[in-house]
């Protein structure tokens, strides 16, 4: 039950994250002080789809574990 709640915990983190960069991109170059992609914001894009991929997987990996160890235990 403890490795899915981290699994859920983890996922909620990385779709806030997703949901910051799409809305506020340049917080990026703000913390960091460098601008990869020369303005064009394709990173930041690509950040966006990277921990949005990771909050699906987080989620799904959490339903599993949540599921097996309410019907095995």
């Amino acid at each position: 039950m403890t490795r899915a709640r981290l699994e859920f915990a983890f996922g909620g983190v990385c779709a806030v994250l997703a949901m910051l960069t799409a809305v506020v991109p340049e917080w990026i170059e703000a913390v960091f002080e460098v601008d990869p992609d020369a303005g064009s914001g394709s990173l930041e894009w690509m950040i966006v789809a990277a921990f949005g991929a990771l909050a699906v997987s987080a989620a799904a990996l959490g339903r599993r574990h949540y599921r097996v160890a309410t019907t095995h235990g």
